[in-house]
């Protein structure tokens, strides 16, 4: 079990470093869904159920959908149509 232990904390350490690496914003927060996500599954093998199932709720669920509405209402994603849109309405810049 120490070695399934182990590799979930690699995991861990290889998660917070890519996430802050990342320069795409997307792909920055399913990476930090995976790192809750992994979180959980530390939390159970601690024997600590009620902390697990707060960090996938929390972590990979709420404050993921959070940040996917907020890239969506800042036009982050979804950016191919938007400049679509703009270059048949004359509103794109060349």
């Amino acid at each position: 079990m120490t070695v399934f232990t182990y590799l979930l904390m690699g995991f861990l350490i290889l998660c917070a470093i890519s996430v802050s690496l990342s320069k795409n914003l997307l792909n920055s927060i399913l990476i930090y869904m995976s790192y809750s996500l992994i979180m959980s599954i530390i939390w159970v093998i601690l024997e600590s159920p009620d902390l697990a199932i707060t960090e996938a709720a929390v972590g990979a669920g709420i404050t993921s959908v959070l940040f996917f509405v907020t890239l969506k209402k800042i036009h982050a994603i979804g950016g191919k149509e938007r400049s679509d849109e703009q270059e048949e309405n004359g509103t794109g810049i060349s």
